[in-house]
């Protein structure tokens, strides 16, 4: 069973994030990640990459469940006003 922080962990070292949040019980955990690396990729590009990273941990049954929000700092902008 993994932990919000684990993952967090994680991710932080795998992509530069100008924000990371990570809310789980245990088994199901939700992401909203802020990436300039997004930039000028599709949704679908972005779930593949935090997917590519917590892989090992999806196929090791570690990490069972997890959704995410994933936006570039325009957008998280634009959504914040």
């Amino acid at each position: 069973m993994m932990h919000s922080e684990q993952i967090k962990k994680i991710i932080a070292v795998g992509l530069s994030c100008e924000g990371l949040h990570v809310e789980g019980d245990g088994e199901h955990f939700e992401v909203i990640l802020v990436s300039s690396a997004f930039v000028g990729k599709s949704r679908v590009q972005r779930q593949q990459m935090v997917n590519a990273l917590l892989r090992p941990y999806f196929d090791s049954g570690e990490l069972h469940a997890l959704s995410m929000k994933t936006l570039t700092p325009e957008e998280r902008s634009a959504l914040c006003g």
